[in-house]
């Protein structure tokens, strides 16, 4: 009705429209208008609604909640030019808001949009078309409708208008549009090098700017690269480098120059043309932190290849990079330690670093911030790889204790690179040596337990190199370390799980270790992994024997076999035949069992008195500290007394023959004399108290050992007396093996042999000492496997080299190699040696030929 009242009366419309060029709150009539079929009230509408929302952002909420959106959306198309260009010039001015925009792509306007890039066009309807497509170009979602709508075609050609507002947002919907792969390959085929280059010449630097960045992310494509080439969009930049007065673009231009650089025939001509000295040389003198930044990581992104990497080295880049790190600003330090890491893959840069380079890096190894801590030790580690002379500099420059410091950084790369480089550091003696006297596995035990794969690997593979040293086994032992190692057996990571195996391989060279490795089931661990196709490594097997070569009682108990150079020593056991998941028990935990009819443990201690009496001495020193200590009070002692009467009398009493009682220790038991009754009786409560006291305090606090085994002493004593001068190996070992079968109750015929009643022998010793654990020397009547393990234990004692086999049905036997003679008539002649097995039990001392039906005899009948 409004409407029509409008057409009738013709003034009106001039008083209508004075108003909405100042009062906002017009608009829902100016909105209205929109509708109108006059061309003059749309363009009108059209110009007022510009001028209202080009005031703020309030007022495009305002026309967007109107509606206006929906009736310009249908205006950007109009016949009419004046009305066309008025609608997108609104929409231009629009799309800024997020709201609009959103509504804008839910309209789909982008193709109408781009129908009015066209030649023929008004200029302005290029401005405003698109300043509205770069708006809506910061969404992936439109950046696809525009390419897939072949925007990208008129947009480029809009590079080349006469108006400078076209070009700069045809450049900025161009560059964020081309951070899609997609369009970066379709605006290289659209020939879009050369309109770009020919910004770079505008008056206007916001256009030279976004024409910079679009080069900057196009040249990511070695095919841009070549174009650019060809163009000669090199000199161009190498110019605007140049101009002090292009200062404000320098950042930019470094970076499309830094992926220009990873060409080789790019860098080798720039190289020819003096560009690339140029270039060092405005690093050198600049004190912009963003061009030294953005320089360091053009010579980076440069030496990945190794052809680059002489390029630069020539040019003598390592001193551009060596002052780089003593800016105060931290980005240019790390982007000068990221672009040295990248270098020193050049033996000759590697050298060139090592003076004034190391020392620079190790000092930022003490930096607050923790990515130039990790930038410089990643450095370090690059730089010491495989070059000695560069560890000793890192050494030189006081770099050991700040690398230690750094495992505890608070990022997994400062901490992994840092293990690399006190690793590498580590293959000579005397850093090594300082290393470990920094408590180097003390502080190994975090990274071990990290999350990180790269660090777990890392510090697994350190271990590896300072565990050669059994001062340093025992730190990481004391420190709590092995557990997290073999916990990193059982990693799923390639890499951790081979480095990890190395480390438990070296670890395990020393007895103590080996056992406390097994008892965290390193063992089980080691064995699942090899039998794994795809999980053993070249290590693990190593790892597997070596844990058993020093823990030769669980190796005989699990694999039934000991080979010559597995040498039997004191504390050695034979436990039996170990079933799979069963867990085998310390010597100490078998000798605290209750007597059973299991099969007797047979134990090795061969400790001479000497030895046994400095050891007693040792205890006995260190329990009188104990009792005399005033830090044990009195009422503690008396609560200790009334619990220990009769059993520790009684324990006293089999002290000689119960192996779990074999600790050193006297008891007081004299009385003083010549005093009243009263207080004869209170002084004997007192030293009664007293002894028990001390009795328990030393059986508690004293470190348990095995009971002396004089007898098998006497064996030894008395074979290196008789056998050991024996002239031939073949003569000690007959003689060996008449020795063991005379201790062990003599040679048994055949037929008889199930008449030898060796375990009611053992059982009676058993009940004898009250325990489970026999010591060998005790055994006076012994079967297969006694007889074996004895033989086994003297030989290794005097240098005979045998093996011990376990078999079944209590069998085991010996495996000696000896020369045979040389055949009658050829003198001289050298035999290999041949396998014998030692028959202990029917023939004792007769050789029987390994291979042979009399050795599988002995071994199975």
């Amino acid at each position: 009705m409004g409407k029509k009242v409008k057409k009738e009366v013709e003034p009106p419309p001039k008083d209508v429209f004075d108003p909405l060029l100042i009062e906002s709150k017009t608009a829902a009539t100016v909105v209205l208008m929109l509708s109108s079929p006059e061309e003059e009230v749309l363009a009108k509408a059209c110009d007022a609604l510009y001028k209202f929302a080009s005031k703020g952002d309030e007022n495009k909420m305002t026309l967007l909640g109107l509606g206006a959106v929906e009736h310009l959306y249908k205006l950007i198309s109009h016949e009419n030019p004046i009305v066309r260009r008025n609608a997108i010039m609104v929409f231009g001015i629009m799309a800024s808001n997020h709201d609009v925009k959103k509504l804008l792509r839910e309209l789909d306007v982008t193709n109408s949009l781009i129908s009015q890039l066209a030649l023929e066009e008004d200029v302005v309807i290029h401005e405003f078309a698109t300043l509205c497509l770069a708006h809506m170009a910061v969404e992936y979602t439109t950046k696809v409708q525009i390419f897939e709508q072949g925007g990208l075609e008129p947009l480029i050609r809009l590079l080349s208008s006469p108006d400078p507002d076209v070009k700069k947002n045809s450049a900025e919907c161009i560059y964020l549009l081309v951070q899609d792969f997609q369009s970066r390959a379709a605006v290289r085929a659209l020939n879009v090098i050369p309109p770009l280059l020919e910004l770079l010449k505008s008056e206007y630097p916001v256009i030279q700017l976004l024409a910079l960045k679009t080069l900057e992310v196009i040249s990511k494509d070695r095919e841009t690269r070549i174009i650019l080439g060809e163009n000669k969009g090199l000199d161009c930049l190498l110019k605007i480098l140049e101009i002090n007065e292009f200062s404000d673009l320098h950042v930019e231009a470094l970076a499309v120059l830094g992926n220009c650089l990873e060409d080789v025939c790019t860098l080798q001509l720039i190289q020819q043309t003096g560009g690339l000295k140029k270039l060092l040389s405005l690093v050198g003198v600049s004190t912009v932190p963003d061009i030294q930044k953005n320089a360091a990581k053009a010579i980076t992104k440069a030496a990945y290849d190794s052809e680059n990497r002489k390029i630069l080295n020539e040019e003598e880049v390592e001193k551009c990079l060596i002052n780089l790190l003593e800016t105060d600003n931290d980005g240019v330090k790390i982007a000068a330690a990221q672009a040295i890491s990248a270098m020193c893959e050049n033996l000759a840069s590697k050298r060139a670093f090592r003076l004034q380079g190391i020392p620079q890096l190790v000092q930022l190894l003490s930096s607050d911030n923790e990515e130039v801590k990790e930038a410089a030790v990643t450095a370090l580690a690059n730089l010491t790889a495989a070059s000695p002379s560069n560890a000793s500099a890192v050494a030189e420059a006081e770099g050991i204790e700040p690398l230690v410091n750094t495992l505890n950084a608070q990022r997994d790369g400062a901490i992994a690179n840092a293990a690399t480089v006190l690793t590498n550091l580590a293959t000579q003696e005397p850093f090594r040596i300082n290393i470990q006297s920094c408590g180097i596995m003390s502080v190994l035990v975090k990274p071990l337990r990290s999350t990180s794969s790269q660090v777990q690997s890392k510090a697994a593979f350190a271990v590896a190199a300072f565990g050669c040293d059994a001062d340093a086994r025992t730190e990481l032992r004391n420190a709590g370390g092995l557990g997290p190692l073999v916990e990193l057996l059982c990693s799923k990571d390639e890499e951790v799980r081979r480095n990890a195996c190395w480390a438990v391989m070296v670890c395990a060279s020393d007895e103590l270790t080996a056992v406390e490795l097994c008892r965290l089931r390193a063992l089980d661990i080691l064995e699942e992994i090899n039998l794994s196709t795809g999980r053993k490594n070249n290590f693990s097997e190593a790892a597997l024997e070596k844990l058993l070569d020093n823990n030769l009682s669980q190796k005989y108990s699990q694999m039934g076999y000991l080979s010559s150079s597995n040498i039997i020593t004191d504390g050695f056991y034979d436990y039996g035949q170990i079933k799979p998941g069963v867990k085998f028990l310390s010597l100490e935990e078998l000798s605290m069992q209750e007597l059973t009819d299991r099969r007797a443990v047979i134990f090795i201690n061969a400790k001479p008195q000497e030895d046994l009496a400095v050891e007693e001495k040792a205890q006995d020193s260190s329990y009188e500290q104990t009792i005399l200590s005033p830090s044990i009070s009195r009422k503690g002692s008396r609560e200790k007394a009334s619990s220990m009467v009769s059993p520790m009398e009684e324990k006293q009493e089999l002290s000689g023959q119960r192996c779990s009682l074999s600790k050193s220790g006297t008891r007081e038991k004299g009385l003083r004399k010549g005093k009243g009754k009263k207080e004869e009786e209170k002084s004997k409560e007192v030293t009664q108290i007293a002894s028990k006291v001390q009795d328990e305090i030393h059986l508690e606090n004293l470190h348990w050992l095995p009971p002396p085994d004089f007898i098998l002493l006497d064996y030894i004593n008395d074979v290196s007396k008789t056998i050991l001068p024996l002239t031939t190996t073949r003569e000690q070992v007959v003689a060996l093996a008449q020795f063991v079968a005379d201790k062990m109750g003599g040679p048994i015929e055949r037929d008889k042999l199930h008449d030898f009643s060796w375990e009611l022998h053992i059982s009676e010793i058993q009940f004898e000492l009250k325990c489970n654990v026999v010591p060998i020397g005790k055994v006076k009547k012994g079967t297969f496997y006694h007889r074996a393990l004895l033989f086994k234990v003297i030989a290794d004692r005097i240098g005979i080299g045998c093996s011990l086999v376990r078999g079944e049905y209590n069998r085991a036997w010996n495996e000696v190699k000896l020369v045979d003679d040389s055949p009658q008539g050829v003198a001289g002649l050298l035999l290999p040696p041949q396998e014998y097995i030692v028959d202990l039990m029917f023939e004792p001392g007769f050789l029987i030929k390994q291979g042979s039906a009399e050795a599988d005899q002995y071994k199975h009948i």
